[in-house]
């Protein structure tokens, strides 16, 4: 796993010229004694002329370094009505243990131990990757929507499984070091036996940046194409 910034175009489907849906972007960094996330989502979809859905997810939080402990915080505009959260996870006594403040008033949970933080979740999958496995599951905590912990089921795609970027795009170097396409579904944790809440495909870098992302949520397929790679210094990794 690398600091860095990536923003992304986002699409309604994966046609060549499917209408553009939003804008998102993922920032992260290193200082030495924790990891810093910063992500943004923000999507407007015209259903009429006279009727438009719009929606910005916003969250910011910080991961320590032994992937033991997550702080966040979350902000969800819909249609001009906002919506704040606030967590801390903590991995402590053989489980991991969720606080999360709402506008409905304070949650606790108690999630299995082996629960993944967000920037754990990327490191150990792209090990996994780089060892060989072509299909693996993992379970990681997610801060936005309904905060809670989900299962990863990964597994290798062929090199043809992903759409190629748009003419109308500006094509991106792509960073350094292996790259592997996969499909990740993705399944609430008290829900296993039922169908995955979403499927994603993109390729991984070893850098743990993602491009081509093919999201598909019931009738919805939305694909996001980076459009802008920023790598940040790495000189804390190794202390």
């Amino acid at each position: 796993m690398q600091p860095h910034r990536a923003e992304y175009a986002l699409r309604l489907g994966i046609a060549a010229n499917a209408p553009r849906l939003g804008t998102a972007f993922q920032d992260i960094n290193f200082d030495c004694a924790a990891w810093n996330l910063h992500r943004e989502v923000t999507t407007e979809l015209a259903l009429t002329p006279s009727l438009k859905f719009s929606l910005t997810s916003r969250l910011n939080g910080e991961e320590s370094r032994s992937g033991n402990s997550f702080r966040y915080r979350t902000v969800q505009v819909q249609n001009g009505v906002e919506r704040k959260t606030r967590g801390e996870v903590d991995r402590l006594d053989g489980e991991t243990r969720v606080g999360i403040v709402t506008p409905e008033g304070p949650e606790r949970q108690v999630l299995p131990l082996q629960t993944l933080m967000p920037i754990a979740a990327i490191g150990q999958a792209v090990d996994r990757l780089d060892a060989g496995a072509t299909s693996f599951a993992l379970l990681m905590f997610a801060g936005e929507a309904t905060s809670a912990a989900f299962q990863l089921d990964v597994k290798q795609l062929g090199a043809d499984a992903l759409p190629a970027v748009p003419p109308a795009l500006k094509p991106v170097p792509a960073p350094p070091g292996r790259s592997w396409p996969v499909q990740i579904a993705v399944t609430g944790l008290g829900q296993l036996s039922q169908k995955p809440l979403l499927s994603v495909r993109a390729r991984i870098f070893s850098s743990g940046v993602l491009e081509r992302m093919v999201v598909e949520a019931g009738p919805v397929t939305m694909t996001a194409y980076l459009q802008s790679l920023q790598m940040h210094p790495v000189q804390c990794l190794n202390r």
